[in-house]
């Protein structure tokens, strides 16, 4: 009888103390992940990257069934890999030293027997492009000649000759050869917004624009047909969204085939050059569709939803789509899409940590009325069990770029967060893709300010939800994120209990001067003239306006970084320092414009919860 009573007892509570199970910062950072597939030329495998050891390397796995084999063995970060789309016994593959982004470039058995590197200028990048059709060559960019420029060349892999294909004075990028090796098709871009498409032919050099336009326009994601006669890409080109279309080459005027509300994001061309697989971002989830380019109907395919889809590829046979699927509560893997049963399978299986996948949340996309009445979208993670008792400390993520999207990705970090009481709030503040050409527009150059104001609207918002306490707010961001978090703090100092920073920029003006060569011009689109507009961007950077923050700041930055240079923290923290400022510093001699080393990730983020722990979430408790 007793024995009986401490089983019912025990089962009553077995679900508290399940739910009450705590998980520490470094396990949610050795969650793993599966990324960047490429299928051998005979379909039967898919060579990956992963950060199973805590750098991402070179794996394999047969799509069928087997045992993943590592491939390569580094202590830094692999960055890309493509299997050669003829000879399946050899793939190419990316790296740089210490996030430099100095990327060489590399030949790899697919057995991992052998590896030749290929190029030797560590203080060069080398941008691969493409591989030739019949796989004898690849074609590639590099800054070589001058470091602001890219020119085109082509590498025979089996001689190692080089030759240029070419010489140009721009930010060039080789993007598909032709099925016949007649032309490649190169990229050159002037802003995140704008670029042409040039075909050069390969012999004679000759060089055509197939993209001349008036009006900022993007032509991306392009695909030869499959008998060379056209090009199939994507371009918003007179358009508000992202829209297919296809151009006859070498001549021909670009005409649109598939057009929505919605940004398609990445095309596939079939096998069989019937039709195209394509992504369509739909308020940043991803719906999968088929296109038939006889009818040009399109036909919605039977994907994971409820996340983000990328990495489309077919197999030789045509029959199977490889791709990679995430969500706020799956962490990134790889899978395949059978076409004949219309079913999708799993590939890889990254651990997850021992974190149980029902313990991640789910966000709610949600918007709100800006300043001036303009809706702003974003995700709202809530812990499990929250109350509206304005008591939860909350974090708002601001995203990079500023020409990117916040979408409901898996992020370990935010997961942690949210497992530890905090909340998570990620907005597209203007200025952010995904909505429109508009839309992304409204921060560009002089109305930085509004963007600025958007994040500075967002307290109030989140007090009106009833969760949160008006005396926790922290902002948080990465790269641009990052500046804007410094602005936040700067510009709006009552606002905020805390902020965290990593390399962002802190002056517009020497940022622009010590950034890469090679994002000069295309930064300055963005941000404006340093020469032009020196008032508005000293206007604008937190540097010049040190003495307004209150809020306690954390940084963080890599030694290495070609973007954000480490003088864009050095010279912010040494100025709130000066000014008897809270402000924690932490610098990585290995690293360069993020962190990619999970040993320097343990400790960025372990010191970023101690610092919001200590600054926030706990600091009644201190009083």
């Amino acid at each position: 009888m007793r024995r009986k009573l401490w089983l019912s007892i025990i089962l009553v509570l077995l679900p508290f103390f399940l739910f009450a199970q705590t998980y520490t910062i470094e396990q949610y950072l050795n969650i793993r992940s599966a990324s960047s597939p490429t299928v051998s030329p005979d379909g039967k495998f898919i060579a990956y990257l992963t950060d199973v050891t805590g750098t991402n390397q070179v794996w394999k796995v047969r799509i069928s069934s087997g045992c993943p084999e590592q491939l390569t063995f580094f202590d830094e970060r692999v960055q890309f890999v493509s299997w050669n789309p003829k000879n399946g016994d050899w793939m190419l593959f990316g790296k740089d030293m210490g996030g430099n982004e100095h990327t060489q470039l590399f030949l790899l058995k697919s057995d991992g027997s052998e590896i030749r590197r290929l190029t030797y200028n560590d203080n060069v990048i080398y941008n691969f492009g493409a591989w030739s059709g019949d796989g004898t060559m690849f074609a590639f960019a590099s800054n070589e000649r001058n470091r602001a420029f890219f020119d085109v060349y082509a590498m025979n892999i089996k001689t190692g000759k080089v030759k240029l294909v070419w010489q140009n004075d721009g930010n060039n990028s080789a993007v598909a050869w032709s099925p016949d090796n007649k032309y490649i098709l190169v990229s050159q871009n002037r802003s995140s917004f704008d670029n042409d498409l040039y075909l050069i032919e390969y012999e004679s050099g000759k060089v055509y624009n197939i993209t001349p336009h008036t009006q900022p326009a993007r032509y991306f994601g392009a695909r030869f047909s499959k008998d060379g006669k056209g090009i199939y890409l994507l371009s918003d080109e007179g358009k508000e969204f992202v829209g297919i279309a296809y151009i006859d080459v070498p001549n021909g005027k670009l005409n649109y085939i598939y057009t929505t509300n919605w940004d398609v994001e990445a095309i596939e061309l079939s096998k069989d050059g019937k039709y195209l697989v394509f992504i369509l971002n739909v308020d940043g989830y991803s719906e999968v569709y088929s296109l038939n380019l006889a009818t040009k109907k399109a036909k919605k395919l039977n994907f994971p939803t409820g996340g983000i889809i990328g990495s489309l590829k077919f197999t030789a046979d045509g029959k199977k789509i490889i791709f990679t699927y995430q969500s706020p509560v799956k962490n990134q893997d790889i899978y395949y899409y059978d076409i004949p049963t219309n079913k999708y399978s799993q590939i890889t299986y990254s651990s997850t940590a021992g974190i149980p996948l029902s313990s991640f949340v789910k966000p709610e996309l949600v918007r709100f009325k800006s300043f001036d009445g303009l809706e702003i979208p974003g995700y709202l993670y809530l812990p499990k069990g929250a109350k509206k008792d304005s008591s939860l400390p909350v974090i708002v993520s601001i995203h990079g770029g500023p020409e990117a999207q916040e979408v409901p990705r898996f992020s370990a970090l935010y997961q942690y967060f949210i497992h530890s009481g905090y909340v998570v709030y990620a907005p597209n503040v203007r200025g952010s893709t995904g909505y429109g050409k508009t839309y992304a527009s409204l921060d560009n150059t002089t109305k930085r300010k509004d963007a600025i104001r958007d994040v500075a609207m967002i307290p109030n918002f989140l007090k009106s939800t009833g969760y949160i306490d008006p005396k926790k707010i922290i902002v948080y961001g990465g790269s641009y994120g990052g500046y804007m978090t410094l602005a936040a703090v700067t510009f709006y100092p009552d606002l905020w209990a805390a902020g965290v920073d990593l390399v962002g920029i802190s002056n517009f003006l020497t940022f622009l001067r010590n950034t890469g060569a090679w994002r000069q011009k295309h930064r300055m689109a963005e941000y404006g003239d340093p020469e032009k507009d020196a008032e508005f961007l000293k206007e604008i950077s937190p540097f010049y306006h040190v003495d307004k923050i209150k809020a306690p700041l954390m940084i963080i930055q890599g030694a290495n970084d070609p973007r954000v240079p480490k003088s864009e923290s050095d010279q912010i923290v040494e100025s709130i320092k000066s000014r008897g400022g809270i402000v924690e510093y932490l610098v990585f001699d290995d690293e360069g414009h993020g962190l990619s080393k999970l040993k320097n990730r343990i400790k960025a983020y372990k010191a970023i919860v101690e610092f919001l722990d200590k600054y926030v979430k706990n600091k009644q408790a201190m009083n």
